[in-house]
């Protein structure tokens, strides 16, 4: 599995991407986050994906803990990060309030924090975690360039943004993604013109939470479990799993997502991998939408 550019110039990813959202919750050692990192590798899933805010602050500081035990692997890695949430949390005591900050001075002090927690010189990639309703699209820019130009940052994006939020920012900087939320059950990129601006700009989406957080198979609504069994029915009948069948249905997708799967369990990075390798056909791509919307197409 190669990595794949997200644009033209933009970074090579590998089209599975590593979520280490929850390692701080795994309680694992240096040594075991190191052998997950590992595992990663060996399965052709080189990038990871981080924000500053994962874990309370310190997802990036157990990441790069494990890093510094095997420094050369850095070189086979695509780290990326995000930043613009600020968090009330005992590791930052002077937020008063969870609240947005895109000011260039917030961005390019938490990409350097990022830096120094990762234990690494640059990030491949950095997203504006949030679409800001205070975001001044030339201070971001000059943020940008700033960090771009010190060599600490090669190439930035943006997280949840819709299509306007989107272009305003692109007016002023270059963009390579947009990393959304998108799942049988949250369809709503496929329809409001956020995966149609990212297909007509030549870009590729980030795809978070690709599994709806696990309500794709323990969810209890009847949407869940309509999902359930529209994947169900087609893994049996491909010989795959229900995940490999849910991956397959956000790659099918002619933007070419890249899922970021988050789970310290290979196996279920590898239901990921597996899914470069199936193509759903137009049918069964269909009937996994119907089921989660409730009803035909129109």
């Amino acid at each position: 599995m190669e990595a794949e550019r997200l644009a033209a110039g933009g970074p090579a990813l590998s089209p599975i991407v590593a979520g280490a959202w929850r390692m701080a919750d795994w309680g694992w050692s240096a040594q075991e986050r190191l052998r997950w990192i590992e595992q990663c590798v060996e399965l052709g899933v080189t990038s990871f994906d981080h924000a500053d805010i994962y874990g309370g602050y310190a997802v990036e500081t157990l990441f790069g803990e494990a890093l510094a035990l095997a420094p050369a692997l850095r070189e086979r890695l695509q780290l990326v990060s995000k930043c613009g949430i600020r968090l009330v949390d005992p590791a930052r005591p002077a937020h008063r309030v969870k609240h947005y900050d895109t000011s260039a001075a917030h961005i390019v002090a938490s990409a350097e924090a990022s830096l120094r927690a990762l234990r690494t010189e640059r990030l491949d990639l950095l997203l504006i975690h949030r679409p800001d309703p205070l975001l001044d699209a030339d201070a971001v820019a000059g943020a940008f360039e700033a960090l771009r130009t010190a060599g600490k940052v090669a190439h930035f994006g943006v997280s949840n943004f819709t299509p306007a939020q989107f272009e305003l920012l692109a007016s002023r900087t270059p963009l390579v993604t947009n990393q959304i939320e998108l799942h049988p059950l949250q369809r709503g990129p496929l329809h409001d013109g956020t995966l149609d601006q990212l297909q007509r700009l030549r870009l590729r989406p980030m795809i978070w939470s690709p599994l709806a957080g696990g309500a794709l198979f323990a969810g209890g609504d009847d949407a869940a479990r309509r999902v359930q069994a529209a994947l169900g029915e087609i893994a049996a009948r491909r010989g795959c799993t229900p995940a490999t069948v849910a991956f397959a249905w956000l790659l099918r997708l002619p933007s070419r997502p890249l899922p970021v799967a988050g789970s310290r369990r290979i196996e279920a990075l590898r239901d990921a991998v597996d899914a470069l390798t199936l193509t759903l056909d137009a049918q069964e791509w269909t009937a996994i939408w119907q089921a989660g919307s409730g009803h035909e197409v129109p």
